[in-house]
């Protein structure tokens, strides 16, 4: 999959069959989506137009929302779905002042020769959020490109980013995984912490996250951690630590079972597959350790229903 940057020319000839979002965790509805994008090229070139940083950061930062993945985890996910190119158009103050008629002319015709444009009904672009679908249908008449809008997808729920962060941010993490079709999941490196967990019995790998990360509320969940390219079982902690601080700083902490390696400044993808507990104060560290050694051989037992395959987008 090629991925074109700022002034870095153009994708070339079309036709081309193109997709405009941010596509944040490609959730189902991103999928449904992108499903309609390949569809309707039947062979021919595809490629997705989204932005970094997500468009509310220069717009809104007080209300900016956190990011499900990072962009790289975006344009893996892409890959996997079968897009050929990605467009990746750094938002600034500058693109924020751009009209959606520019937009469309220089980057959807000009850098991505789109024969037809494939977003999603409710979509808004361009300076003070002007351009819609009817405008990009208005646009298609004079330049020779197809319009195809995708209405809101859903089954009990609406499948979008904001739906995954309200349930994550409520500690359902299953509504969240149906959202997104697989087991949320960070991206970090393991950093050196306080070594409290390797005194207690049970070592952790630290992780580092980008400063938007979305993450599950306060807790402890049996998931699972990519480490040197394979899946392991995993029990992760996310919260304060308030056994040990009044007031400490939100960590992800995550123990791999069995697992005797050093893992220091190497990046982890860590997925979330079951709520376990709240985080909770212990009258002993007896009775922590008790607690960890039940949450372990509970995540153990979880893992083992687990399948790679489980964390592949759907097709």
């Amino acid at each position: 999959m090629r991925v074109l940057r700022d002034h870095e020319g153009t994708l070339g000839a079309g036709p081309r069959v193109v997709a405009v979002g941010v596509f944040d965790g490609l959730h189902r509805g991103h999928q449904a989506l992108l499903r309609s994008c390949l569809t309707l090229a039947d062979g021919a070139a595809t490629a997705v137009v989204t932005f970094d940083p997500h468009p509310a950061v220069v717009l809104a930062p007080d209300r900016a929302p956190s990011q499900l993945a990072t962009l790289e985890q975006r344009l893996e996910g892409l890959e996997v779905l079968g897009v050929d190119a990605v467009r990746v158009v750094t938002f600034s103050d500058e693109l924020a002042r751009e009209s959606a008629e520019s937009f469309v002319e220089r980057v959807l015709l000009a850098e991505c020769a789109a024969s037809i444009v494939v977003v999603g009904e409710d979509f808004r672009f361009g300076h003070d959020r002007q351009g819609d679908v009817s405008l990009l249908r208005t646009m298609g008449e004079r330049h020779g490109f197809v319009v195809a809008p995708l209405a809101i997808v859903g089954d009990s729920h609406r499948w979008s980013s904001t739906t995954v962060r309200a349930a994550l941010a409520q500690g359902d993490l299953a509504s969240a995984n149906d959202v997104l079709g697989r087991p949320f999941t960070v991206r970090g490196v393991v950093e050196r912490g306080d070594q409290r967990g390797r005194e207690l019995g049970y070592p952790t790998a630290n992780l580092r996250l980008t400063p938007r990360q979305a993450l599950p509320s306060d807790g402890v969940y049996a998931g699972a951690a990519r480490v040197h390219g394979a899946w392991r079982s995993a029990a992760i902690s996310v919260g304060t630590r308030p056994q040990f601080y009044a007031d400490g700083s939100r960590l992800v902490e995550v123990h791999l079972p069995g697992f005797a390696g050093d893992l220091y400044d190497q990046t982890l993808d860590v997925a979330f597959l079951e709520r376990l507990r709240t985080m909770d104060v212990f009258d002993s560290l007896e009775a922590l350790v008790a607690q960890m050694e039940a949450d372990t051989a509970r995540s153990v037992e979880i893992f083992e229903n687990f399948s790679p395959r489980d964390h592949q987008l759907l097709g």
